[in-house]
C-alpha cells in the first residue's frame, strides 16, 4: 500500500514538472507570451503574471476573455489589450501547462532590494 502511493506521488510530481516544462516552450516559443509579459512574466506592457495570483479556473477564463485595459491606461486605449485566445487557438492542457509554468517563475526583488536602485535615491 505504501510503495502505491510513493509511485502515485512520484507520478505526480513528473506530471507537475512535465506540464511546466511543457507550458515554458509555449509560453517562450509557440505562444510568444514573453513579447507582452516579459520572460520573468513581471514586465513588459501586458499583466503582470508574478506572482500568480488568479486560480487556475480564473487564469482560463482570463486568457479566453481577456478584460478590456482601464480607460487612460494607455494612449490608444486598446494598444494594450489581449487578444482572446479561444479553444481552438491555445487548448485547455495548453493553457494548463502555461499556467504551471508561471507558477514556477520566481518572483523578483524589490526596488528597495536592488543596491543600484537605492543608491540612485536622494
Amino acid at each position: 500500500m505504501k510503495l502505491a502511493l510513493l509511485v502515485m506521488l512520484a507520478f505526480a510530481g513528473t506530471s507537475a514538472a512535465q506540464s511546466a516544462e511543457s507550458g515554458k516552450a509555449l509560453f517562450n516559443t509557440k505562444f510568444r507570451c514573453y513579447s507582452c509579459h516579459g520572460f520573468s512574466g513581471q514586465n513588459g506592457p501586458g499583466a503582470k503574471l508574478v506572482p500568480m495570483q488568479m486560480t487556475e479556473a480564473a487564469f482560463m477564463a482570463f486568457v479566453r476573455q481577456p478584460r478590456a485595459p482601464a480607460p487612460g491606461s494607455s494612449p490608444s486605449g486598446q494598444q494594450n489589450r489581449m487578444p482572446a485566445y479561444t479553444a481552438k487557438t491555445m487548448t485547455d492542457a495548453e493553457l494548463k501547462d502555461i499556467f504551471a509554468y508561471i507558477k514556477t517563475l520566481p518572483v523578483g526583488p524589490a526596488a528597495k532590494d536592488i543596491p543600484l536602485l537605492k543608491e540612485a535615491q536622494p
